[in-house]
């Protein structure tokens, strides 16, 4: 694919990175091949995750194509930025085309991003984990490599401000690759969250002390954070859920009566 905006905006959100005194904590890069096609599955733990989590295959010298919702490629800004990095629009009312597109651009040799969450995990550590992953992975025939990103969090996520202050570490983990078959999605499903929590305890545990003292909401409850369990914020999704669906429906409404 051709890529025009891709490499300007790197130096430029490297250049911010400087700007901000940001220092980053990266390893298992080496598990990026560089070439061929490699799908990495990310943790989601902020808006701006996958600015951060397409570093994990810099060291490759590859360019992620992040699937991401349709809402961001209607944006009339975000939408043609979306497009000129070959993203991958998610449907969530057409998964199944999205898959497929995704498989096509993992057979063409690219690596591909997605987010097997599907939503910010309020609870700030790896919740639970859609099958899709290990099936575009399994179907395409290609690696699947689970990235852990950490930090990014503290600057934009949900129910907190943002926060661009200086000196922030964030932190970045790939871990060795999966090769999923397709044989049981929900086991190798399993197998990827649980890979996926190891490199998140790992990550926290390297992350420094300083950053992350106990009571900090940007803390997972079971580190000694403040931030929700999986269960509350499970209960807080379900809440933003039905608001949602309660202000689209007012808005339904609204419209028939006009």
């Amino acid at each position: 694919m051709r890529d025009i905006t891709y490499p300007f905006v790197i130096v430029t959100a490297k250049t911010a990175f400087k700007a901000l005194g940001q220092r980053f904590q990266m390893s298992g890069t080496e598990h990026v091949p560089r070439k061929g096609g490699v799908l990495l599955a990310c943790n989601h733990i902020s808006y701006v995750d996958y600015i951060y989590a397409g570093l994990a295959a810099n060291p490759s010298k590859r360019y992620v194509r992040f699937m991401a919702k349709r809402e961001i490629f209607d944006h009339p800004v975000g939408g043609p930025v979306m497009r000129s990095f070959h993203h991958i629009e998610v449907d969530r009312a057409d998964g199944v085309a999205s898959m497929h597109n995704a498989v096509e651009y993992l057979r063409a040799g690219e690596a591909v991003g997605i987010f097997p969450e599907a939503t910010i995990s309020r609870a700030l550590e790896p919740k639970g984990i859609k099958t899709g992953a290990v099936r575009i992975a399994a179907e395409a025939g290609v690696p699947l490599l689970p990235v852990i990103v950490w930090g990014t969090h503290r600057m934009m996520t949900k129910d907190h401000p943002r926060d661009f202050s200086r000196g922030k570490t964030i932190a970045i983990k790939v871990g060795e690759p999966m090769h999923p078959t397709g044989d049981d999605p929900v086991a190798e499903t399993a197998e990827l969250h649980r890979r996926m929590v190891a490199l998140f305890d790992e990550v926290i545990s390297d992350y420094p002390a300083d950053e992350q003292p106990p009571g900090s909401w940007w803390l997972p409850a079971r580190f000694g954070g403040s931030a929700p369990t999986l269960e509350e914020a499970e209960r807080l999704d379900a809440e933003e859920k039905r608001e949602r669906a309660a202000k689209k429906a007012a808005k339904r409404a609204a419209m028939r009566d006009k």
